[in-house]
């Protein structure tokens, strides 16, 4: 029998194993712990208990016949907003945790979990049973982050847990692990997320240019300001900024940052009016920011003021248990494009898949499939059609020209694919990503030296000037 000054514990899940461990392992550490097979007899208790006999914690799985975890939540909450819930479940996925969070879960544990991981969780639920979190509606995602992985659940967790915050995000991660995806996530959930999203690569854009990208210019500020120009401080406003590969921000524009997250306001260049602005602030990078910092690269209290919250993301190969649903994911996203049935991938293949390093991550596979998509003959994709670059097979000078010429074959299925689906104006879309791709492959082989960029191109100095803040 329980001790009856012990915390009491209530556990919900229509698995009779899942039941029988987690009671035995909270009682061995002291708590007294109540089963039930459904959220409706749980429901049924609480109605009738006093405060004497109020849980202070429950675990309840999400999904269970009749009453499910989001029901039962919802209805709790009507009962006694202060009693922490921990929603459990196998079916883990960015949405299911946001909405967890949302519907104002304590946490969110997903199966299979560690018994330790399940006991650290419930002791502090007890611990805060006096707060009852905020319920902020759910908004669907039009982007999804896929994934079942421990790595990536730990991103939805925080995505989850910030859906009720304006804090500022910095979000760390190799090239191609999906930063802006994250960025864009967090603002879906966000309290911000009926205002606008802007982007901009900070690296992208040279220096001299990006001062107006962001804070934007008054006519006649400078050669070529015919008109007053909206930065995109201005064009977020009351909504979220994500400055992507914040590393590569200069130095004299860090102060105007610092300054902008510091006071709310900012002038535009060649402006005397400050201009109020009400943004919240996601960045990201590759780099280590803090061996910048110790490297006098980049301001030390710009560092502290975006750090706020710190969300890494996993590369890929410390998520491999992820790829087969990328690839799936990636393969039928394409196949949807044509209408056609998704290509398969051959066992052999799927293996050899999970195991390549994918340096380039998400990006890489992703790419990857698009490969398989255009240059893989039959339905199933067998060994035979993997690029060699990922197998490490050396390419002579004829394999890379070879190589380079099948742009134009790419080319020709993605117009097809358009036209299939009923688009127009394609070269209103083409030729600016097209200019784009020249544009920063140029600038990478110069080192950023836009006069040599410039005539590897075709183009006067001006002209890539001009191409610059077009495509950017």
């Amino acid at each position: 029998m329980s001790d009856s000054t012990a915390t009491s514990i209530w556990v919900i899940d229509d698995d009779q194993s899942i039941r029988w461990v987690l009671e035995r392992a909270l009682t061995n550490v002291g708590f007294a712990v109540s089963t039930f097979e459904t959220a409706s007899s749980a429901l049924t208790q609480l109605k009738r208990s006093d405060n004497g006999d109020i849980p202070g914690a429950i675990l309840c799985d999400l999904r269970m016949p009749g009453i499910s975890g989001f029901e039962f939540l919802k209805q709790v909450k009507n009962v006694d907003p202060s009693i922490p819930i921990i929603i459990m479940t196998a079916y883990s996925d960015l949405d299911t945790t946001v909405e967890a969070y949302q519907q104002g879960a304590f946490e969110y544990l997903a199966k299979p979990f560690d018994i330790d991981q399940a006991i650290d969780l419930i002791s502090r639920a007890c611990e805060k049973h006096s707060e009852s979190p905020a319920v902020i509606q759910t908004s669907a995602l039009t982007d999804e982050i896929i994934g079942e992985s421990i790595a990536i659940q730990e991103v939805f967790r925080v995505i989850g847990r910030l859906s009720r915050s304006h804090a500022s995000v910095l979000i760390s991660g190799e090239s191609g692990t999906g930063k802006e995806l994250v960025a864009r996530a967090i603002h879906r959930h966000s309290p911000r997320k009926n205002g606008p999203f802007i982007a901009i690569n900070t690296a992208a854009i040279p220096a001299e240019l990006l001062e107006s990208e962001l804070f934007g210019h008054e006519k006649g500020a400078f050669t070529g300001a015919h008109s007053q120009y909206h930065g995109r401080f201005e064009q977020a406003n009351e909504g979220t900024l994500f400055l992507d590969e914040i590393g590569d921000m200069p130095t004299g524009l860090q102060t105007r940052l610092l300054r902008v997250l510091a006071e709310g306001e900012f002038f535009r260049v060649g402006g005397s009016k400050a201009i109020r602005t009400n943004v919240r602030i996601i960045t990201a990078t590759h780099r280590n920011l803090g061996q910048l910092v110790e490297q006098n690269l980049f301001r030390e209290d710009l560092f502290h003021r975006l750090n706020v919250i710190l969300l890494k993301l996993p590369p890929l190969r410390e998520r491999r248990e992820d790829i087969p649903l990328l690839l799936r994911h990636f393969l039928h996203h394409l196949a949807a494009e044509l209408n056609e049935e998704p290509k398969q991938i051959n066992p052999e293949l799927m293996d050899t898949l999970c195991k390549l390093d994918w340096n380039g991550n998400i990006r890489q596979l992703e790419n990857t499939c698009r490969w398989f998509n255009v240059m893989a003959t039959g339905v199933q994709i067998q060994m035979s059609d993997l690029p060699d670059e990922l197998l490490g097979k050396d390419q002579s000078h004829s394999n890379e020209v070879e190589t380079t010429d099948n742009w134009e074959d790419v080319l020709r299925v993605w117009a097809s694919q358009q036209l299939a689906a009923g688009r127009q104006n394609l070269l209103s879309e083409a030729t600016p990503r097209f200019e784009k791709t020249l544009l920063e492959c140029a600038l990478e082989s110069t080192g950023g030296r836009k006069q040599e960029a410039a005539k590897l191109l075709g183009w006067g100095r001006n002209t890539l000037t001009r191409k610059l803040k077009e495509l950017y």
